[in-house]
């Protein structure tokens, strides 16, 4: 079967395949390495021949830092894998073989290859599907990965990389609490499971208790920390972005992707080259981080079934779309939104839906004195909550919310509830962005 990245499978063989896939592989998460080893050795061990590799682990902002760095790497005339998760519309997304999405046949290809080396191994569904990634990036040429952690990272699928390139730890929050502990310094131990010895581990922007057990843990494995504040800083500097560290200053161009918080993703990423040792110049990083963007984080969206509905009604509102969905996301959201009301003030409608198993009203609480209104629906997960739970957790952070039945019935009652131009936020979840984007929004 050909391993290039183009081309379909016939009669929809790969989603059938997933969904037998999704049957018979447990879709519980169930971490732990073991079972991801003893198939990667019965597969000749792909994880050691992918190419030099970047691991981004973190609550927050682990795909936007993975975008600005395959732009940057890209613009640098590399060719990037990248593996990231969950997918919003496909699952062709999560793996990227040198910028373009697995084709269905090659997926198929090694999905199937996977599956008959586990055997009867209780590999989970994502096992499943990380070995397969482990695969198609052995098996087609590229300059460098960026292997995205699912969840954690000590015990992480992806951690069967020996020796990486570099390890990135994006902001670290309280977030699955039920997996990696119930203090930051307990899910920062989890994450800085991704450290090895002997090679760099490049830092984000961290509270302190998570910052300090970071080094800890990185003085601990031998790894050699690059700690934003100590070894790195950065900062806005009129409409661009300042960069400093032992080897200087850098005058770089600001993203495209709206908010401070990704100006924060887009230094880290530039940390991360150097620390790696990629000696880029300013004006390749810059070209880099103009470019990167990342689907459903702080998206504008300006055609598809929403645009077309709020027109239809006469309606000049405009749209944005976060999959953000915890608090501390909420917060470098709600700081953006913040921004874009000094630049332009209108009224702010947020259209929301959430997990069953997120913080609802912390994800709420950032908002307050930000929101005219909330209109909560639901995703098409099986873990949604309903509407009227969404509304009540918003009603408990001090928000005036309302239930609606549909993605339609929300937006009807946001052009009955204003006056005039408004600001539309949809935002909460991952599975909502994923459905607002299938459904033809751009």
């Amino acid at each position: 079967m050909s391993k290039d990245t183009h081309g379909d499978a016939p009669g929809g063989s790969l989603d059938s395949f997933l969904v037998t896939l999704a049957k018979r592989r447990p879709s519980l998460i169930d971490l732990g390495l073991t079972r991801v080893r003893n198939v990667l050795e019965r597969l000749d061990r792909p994880q050691e021949r992918v190419p030099p590799t970047f691991h981004i682990a973190g609550t927050n902002g682990k795909g936007s830092t993975g975008a600005y760095l395959r732009a940057i790497l890209s613009a640098a005339g590399a060719r990037v894998h990248v593996f990231t998760s969950p997918h919003l519309v496909r699952y062709n997304e999560r793996i990227n073989l040198a910028g373009e999405e697995i084709s269905d046949d090659f997926f198929l290809d090694v999905l199937t290859r996977v599956d008959c080396a586990a055997g009867d191994d209780e590999l989970t569904f994502f096992e499943t599907i990380t070995c397969a990634a482990f695969l198609a990036f052995a098996e087609v040429a590229a300059d460098y990965l960026i292997l995205e952690v699912g969840l954690g990272g000590r015990l992480d699928a992806t951690n069967v990389i020996a020796a990486p390139l570099c390890a990135v730890i994006t902001p670290i929050a309280l977030d699955h609490q039920k997996f990696l502990g119930d203090t930051l310094s307990k899910i920062a131990s989890e994450k800085a499971g991704i450290f090895k010895a002997h090679r760099p581990g490049v830092i984000g922007v961290q509270e302190p208790e998570a910052m300090a057990t970071l080094l800890s843990c990185a003085e601990d494995i031998g790894a050699t920390p690059h700690a934003y504040g100590m070894d790195w800083t950065f900062w806005p500097d009129n409409g661009r972005i300042a960069y400093q560290d032992e080897r200087g200053l850098s005058d770089l161009s600001p993203p495209k992707l709206f908010g401070r918080h990704q100006i924060a993703n887009a230094a880290l990423a530039v940390a991360a080259t150097k620390a790696a040792g990629v000696q880029l110049g300013d004006e390749t990083l810059s070209r880099g981080i103009e470019a990167a963007f990342w689907p459903g984080r702080f998206q504008r969206l300006k055609s598809g079934p929403i645009i077309d509905r709020l027109a239809s009604q006469g309606s000049a509102c405009e749209v944005w779309l976060d999959g953000g969905h915890n608090p501390h996301a909420a917060a470098a959201l709600a700081a953006a939104v913040g921004e874009l009301e000094e630049r332009a003030p209108m009224p702010l409608i947020m259209v929301a839906g959430m997990q069953s198993n997120k913080d609802a009203t912390g994800f709420f609480a950032p908002f307050e004195g930000l929101v005219r209104d909330v209109i909560t629906i639901s995703s098409e997960h099986k873990l949604a909550l309903p509407p009227e739970e969404v509304a009540a957790a918003a009603r408990s952070a001090g928000l005036r919310a309302t239930p609606a039945v549909s993605m339609e019935d929300a937006l009807d009652r946001v052009v009955k509830c204003v006056d005039g131009p408004a600001r539309i936020l949809i935002a909460g979840s991952l599975y909502l962005a994923g459905d607002v984007l299938r459904a033809g929004n751009r």
